[in-house]
């Protein structure tokens, strides 16, 4: 669940673009190149597979940025301004707290020191210690303290406990220092997962959440799984909650299509049968995220978490043969692909290059062609 660097652990085993593809959920077959189905995404002026960016789902040149002199400077002073800049009540923070922190993480595995090197992700750890009530470093570090649980540790082992403990208390010393800063309260969703909080614990973070920031998109993504059946709920109550979400939207916000993520939550891991993606249940989960996306882009085109939505709209777009409205999706977000459902592979670029090549070659053999696609 959930985009960035973090979008969280590249879990899942993905398939690279090749002549022949079969896919699971769903069945889609790629045409072989020369075949009449065949096409090329890079008519379209598609982003090469190895220029797609896995960091983000979209765009955010200032924390590129950053994230460019932080870690060629190691100076943590350019990352504690741009958060200081950075409003608390809104999506972009979550974003690039969680992005902050897992250029620490991955730096960290790709070096993790000894006796001749420091470690990786040194300037975070200078951060902490040069400025300790900097609200901002604070929430990098608890969010990195989760990340660092789900990527080096086995649910259910003392380590893995032992740092979600250390992250529940980094937590609430974010909290103390920004008590109107809603993200550490989101990274506190994902240490209640691990640490499996009672019903009332998860009430009273939730309350917590609601308080500062009822219309958190963000937020109702990093709770939902709480709901699923894969933690302490069911699928009707996923969908219970990821609707009672969308029914009080207001207009111009994204929660309308929170009843398309609760959909993909609980996607059996079985071959599907077409007449599932045309079912009642996604017809009106995609429409509904349509609906969110355009009344969005109308009230708030910069909206961050536009992106994530058109990610999980191509996907059920492919997955539902609609091809027209897969490649206008894919022109609005093609370049980034740190976003669900594509960082769940190990490969995001490849797994992403996956459908919108079946898209292509479906728009295609359905008429579609470059001129035919207004950009």
């Amino acid at each position: 669940m959930d985009i960035l660097w973090v979008l969280l652990g590249l879990l899942m085993l993905g398939a690279a673009l090749g002549p022949f593809l079969f896919r699971r959920r769903g069945g889609i077959q790629l045409a072989a190149p020369g075949s009449p189905d065949a096409a090329d995404p890079a008519n379209y002026g598609f982003a090469l597979q190895e220029e797609l960016d896995i960091r983000m789902p979209g765009p955010d040149q200032d924390l590129l940025d950053v994230l460019d002199v932080v870690q060629r400077t190691q100076d943590w002073k350019y990352a504690a301004q741009l958060l200081a800049g950075t409003e608390k009540e809104g999506e972009v923070r979550w974003q690039r707290v969680q992005a902050f922190a897992g250029a620490a993480s991955l730096e960290l595995a790709q070096q993790p020191g000894g006796v001749s090197a420091s470690p990786g992700g040194q300037w975070l750890r200078v951060w902490r210690a040069e400025s300790p009530k900097d609200a901002g470093g604070a929430a990098v570090h608890a969010e990195f303290l989760v990340q660092q649980a789900f990527r080096t540790s086995m649910p259910g082992t003392d380590e893995y406990r032992i740092i979600l403990e250390e992250a529940k208390q980094a937590c609430a010393e974010a909290a103390l220092l920004a008590p109107e800063d809603v993200v550490p309260h989101l990274t506190e969703l994902a240490v209640a997962r691990g640490l499996g909080y009672s019903r009332e614990e998860f009430d009273q973070l939730w309350l917590k959440i609601l308080d500062r920031a009822p219309q958190h998109m963000g937020a109702h993504l990093a709770a939902l799984p709480w709901f699923s059946e894969k933690w302490h709920g069911s699928r009707e109550r996923a969908y219970e909650f990821a609707e009672a979400a969308a029914a009080r939207a207001p207009q111009g916000s994204l929660l309308s299509a929170l009843p398309l993520f609760a959909v993909f939550e609980h996607l059996p891991e079985v071959n599907l049968v077409r007449s599932f993606w045309e079912s009642e249940v996604v017809r009106k989960a995609v429409e509904g995220a349509q609906f969110a996306e355009h009344s969005t882009q109308a009230v708030r085109p910069d909206d961050p978490m536009l992106a994530p939505v058109r990610h999980l709209l191509v996907y059920f777009l492919v997955r539902s043969e609609r091809w027209a409205e897969a490649m206008h999706q894919l022109i609005a977000v093609d370049g980034h692909v740190g976003a669900l459902p594509w960082t769940l592979s190990p490969d995001p670029a490849a797994e992403y290059a996956v459908f919108r090549a079946l898209a292509v070659a479906g728009y295609e053999a359905n008429g579609g062609s470059p001129a035919t696609l207004p950009h």
